[in-house]
């Protein structure tokens, strides 16, 4: 079964970290273009970090510039989003995601909608 894991969200307080990890299995992360998207109560799912695969452009949205990092191990098959100065707005459910038809770019990810696996989320909440 072809089904990403997600691990490593909690409750933070702002200005922590936080580090997500998403286990993948049953295909090679190596051909793929990997991201990270997050969905907070009552608005739409938004792209948060993307890249492309063997490590080819990287697009982070505006919001989280500077604080989170992408990454992966290809030989682990697993990607990993880095959360640094957390702040209340990025409370949401993070989702990782991986597609081999994916064209990433710095401005987003171009996703035809096929030929990619989503994992079912993790929760993120900032809060004191």
């Amino acid at each position: 079964q072809v089904q990403p894991v997600e691990s490593g969200g909690g409750l933070v307080q702002p200005g922590g970290s936080l580090r997500l990890s998403c286990a993948t299995s049953g295909f090679s992360l190596d051909y793929y273009a990997i991201g990270w998207f997050r969905q907070a109560p009552g608005k739409e799912r938004e792209g948060v970090s993307c890249i492309s695969s063997r490590d080819g452009p990287t697009y982070y949205a505006d919001s989280v510039k500077d604080r989170f990092t992408i990454s992966r191990d290809n030989a682990q098959n697993t990607m990993y989003l880095q959360m640094n100065s957390l702040k209340p707005e990025d409370t949401a459910v993070y989702f990782c995601a991986a597609g081999d038809l994916w064209v990433v770019t710095i401005k987003g990810p171009h996703r035809p909608g096929k030929n990619e696996y989503w994992g079912q989320g993790t929760q993120v909440t900032v809060s004191s």
